[in-house]
């Protein structure tokens, strides 16, 4: 195969005959409007853009691990006449060093103040509850000042290692179960392209809360395993189009598969784009009950994960997978060929349409002339009798 196949010269071209609608009547009609295939180039690099970033995220701030995977101590009181800034400024006194999170959970009477820290000993523990109790005199459930109120938990780092390993067992078996059903549900290329997209989510989403310092819960990665399922279902809906589409196309010269591809592209965007919103609805209601009303972080780890892998699993399915496909079609399959085929046949049409219109024009250039001619007086020695001669020779009689 050529070089120039290689390098992906054959691009999209949009046909000239396509019709021209506002921004919005595209979207909603699909009618192939936005060159998601053409400006493919565009969205290689932005997905690269967005892959190195999480990297680099990844391999220079890691994760902030939650106690259920990297162990530690959690402290907890109730709330009221306390505020986080207090709770934190006595942790520092008491034990000589800052607490890893503190965090106030839940609202009204029930809201109580959270502290993360490392593994703390009895004796520091003790130390820690006298102190607290001293400087805020927390309420039992029968409305008494009591050392009871502070509760405090200790999470081994054994607990911990045993919670991550299961958590990576579990996210690995999930990949491999999707693998093998996109393997078996799609073509060999949509399987590529599918697999790469998938991976794209989890580095992306990964990256994006190495970033932004979201902390890793166990129901994370149940909102990731979700999110997966999501991005998945995502995929086939796209491809599938994109085949009926594209199916036969290779026997016919009107359009090549890139632009079969991108129609198809254009014609999921706005189902695409509605499914992730009436999604992304209810996560944030149950980010805004979980965060402000019920101050439960296992509601608020499982809907940011599920908000943001959405968000990034709608971008994937569309901006990348389509055109990671199209380019693995141009670059092994018969499909360059076609390609080659439909450009050439629509060259030639065109050099034909300018052939046609030079010889109209120049046939109207060279029309005055010939009028000029037809006017001229004839002569006599070339052309016939002049008018009101007499007749000569024998005239045809008609036979009854």
């Amino acid at each position: 195969m050529s070089n120039s196949v290689m390098d992906s010269d054959i691009d999209y071209v949009e046909p000239t005959d396509a019709p021209r609608h506002g921004f919005f009547e595209r979207l909603y009609t699909g009618t192939g409007g936005f060159e998601i295939v053409g400006r493919r180039k565009f969205f290689y690099a932005l997905s690269a853009t967005f892959v190195l970033i999480s990297l680099l995220s990844i391999a220079v701030r890691g994760f902030t691990l939650g106690i259920d995977f990297a162990g530690g101590s959690r402290i907890q009181l109730p709330a009221e006449g306390t505020s986080v800034e207090q709770v934190e400024q006595v942790y520092r006194d008491t034990l000589g060093h800052d607490p890893v999170t503190v965090q106030r959970v839940g609202s009204g009477e029930t809201a109580t103040i959270q502290l993360r820290s490392d593994t703390l000993d009895a004796a520091d523990s003790a130390q820690l509850q006298n102190a607290l109790f001293e400087a805020f005199q927390p309420k039992d459930t029968s409305g008494n000042p009591s050392p009871a109120a502070i509760s405090i938990a200790e999470i081994s780092e054994t607990w911990g290692g045993q919670v991550t390993r299961q958590a990576v067992i579990a996210l690995l078996v999930f990949v491999a179960l999707t693998m093998i059903y996109i393997a078996i549900r799609f073509e060999r290329d949509m399987s590529v392209a599918a697999i790469t997209s998938l991976f794209f989510n989890l580095i992306v989403t990964a990256g994006i809360y190495s970033l932004v310092g979201f902390e890793v819960t166990p129901a994370a990665v149940i909102g990731l395993l979700t999110i997966l399922g999501f991005v998945l279902y995502d995929n086939v809906v796209v491809f599938d189009k994109v085949e009926e589409n594209t199916r036969g196309v290779l026997h016919l010269t009107r359009r090549t598969y890139a632009e079969q591809a991108n129609l198809a592209a254009n014609q999921t965007l706005m189902r695409s784009i509605s499914t992730t919103v009436i999604g992304i609805l209810p996560i944030i209601g149950l980010l805004v009950i979980a965060v402000w009303m019920l101050g439960v972080g296992t509601l608020k780890d499982l809907a940011l994960v599920q908000l943001v892998g959405m968000i990034v699993g709608t971008y994937s399915s569309i901006f990348f997978a389509v055109p990671l496909l199209v380019s693995i079609k141009e670059r092994f399959g018969p499909v360059a060929a076609h390609t080659r085929k439909v450009l050439a046949k629509r060259s030639g049409a065109t050099t034909t349409r300018v052939g046609s219109a030079a010889a109209q024009r120049a046939g109207s250039a060279s029309r005055p002339v010939a009028a000029r001619e037809a006017s001229a007086p004839r002569s006599r020695t070339s052309e016939g009798p002049r008018p009101g001669a007499r007749p000569s020779g024998k005239r045809h009689k008609r036979r009854h």
